[in-house]
């Protein structure tokens, strides 16, 4: 599967999250699977999680997805989804361990996408506070995303897949054509603790492998919103936000949820 641009022999060259080149990198807190008698920040690791070289928070990690040079989650396969996913689990526990209130992950897939390097990988950052968007969301208790499924499920148009007790979707008022969201259908609040997970980010490479295929590689932004009724959501970057999105917080959609899940549901999640 194509991810987006190809590297250029200088990005191969000088890329420090490649393996073989671990002294590039604050030292490592955590590497996937545990393997006996290797060294830290030493080849023979698959995924790896170090600080944050230019912290924006005071906890902010990264995690490198793979030791290969990949630009996307869809060049990963289930197995190497898994350890991002145990990964973390595993530094959102260390954080909330330390008293954070709230971890959040996130993916930055090309520079459009606010990516600073192209090898695929995720951030975690440690909050001491719930953030707006999570406070928001809470409201009065009740679940709103519960009471969305039961409706996307009911009127069906907008669904691309059920499977694995999830469900990806195109949801009514997408920001962005093509945005999507993967979530489990029973109500659960913490993404880091769901037996889920891995299987909602494989579900979201396969989003990303069908939109590939009806519109080629795209940038794109994914997060886990954790806290209430988990899900991930996952934004393509085919429009550049501007003074109406931003000022007012409508955005300009110009492709329908329901046309864009049809389009999705019709392509091959495997296609090159």
């Amino acid at each position: 599967m194509r991810s987006l641009e190809d590297p250029t022999p200088e990005e191969l060259e000088s890329c420090p999250f490649c393996e073989g080149r671990e002294d590039r990198t604050p030292p490592e807190v955590l590497a996937l699977p545990a393997v006996k008698g290797r060294e830290p920040d030493t080849p023979g690791w698959k995924v790896r999680v170090v600080p944050n070289k230019y912290p924006a928070f005071a906890g902010h990690e990264v995690v490198i997805h793979s030791p290969q040079h990949v630009r996307s989650l869809v060049e990963l396969d289930g197995a190497q989804l898994a350890l991002i996913a145990e990964a973390w689990r595993s530094r959102a526990a260390t954080a909330r361990g330390e008293g954070f209130a709230y971890v959040f992950a996130g993916v930055n897939e090309g520079k459009a996408a606010g990516a600073s390097l192209p090898h695929s990988h995720s951030q975690l950052v440690w909050l001491h506070e719930v953030p707006p968007a999570q406070a928001v969301e809470e409201g009065d208790g009740s679940c709103r995303l519960c009471a969305l499924l039961a409706s996307e499920l009911l009127e069906g148009t907008r669904i691309v897949e059920e499977r694995e007790g999830l469900v990806l979707l195109c949801p009514y008022a997408g920001r962005v054509p093509y945005e999507c969201l993967i979530a489990p259908l029973d109500h659960e609040s913490d993404g880091f603790g769901s037996d889920l997970l891995a299987a909602a980010l494989e579900l979201a490479a396969d989003a990303l492998r069908r939109l590939h295929a009806v519109e080629g590689p795209r940038p794109a932004n994914l997060w886990l919103h954790t806290g209430t009724h988990w899900h991930l959501e996952l934004l393509p970057r085919e429009t550049v936000f501007a003074a109406i999105e931003l000022g007012t917080g409508h955005y300009v959609n110009s492709v329908a949820p329901e046309r864009a899940a049809e389009l999705l549901r019709g392509a091959s999640p495997t296609a090159a």
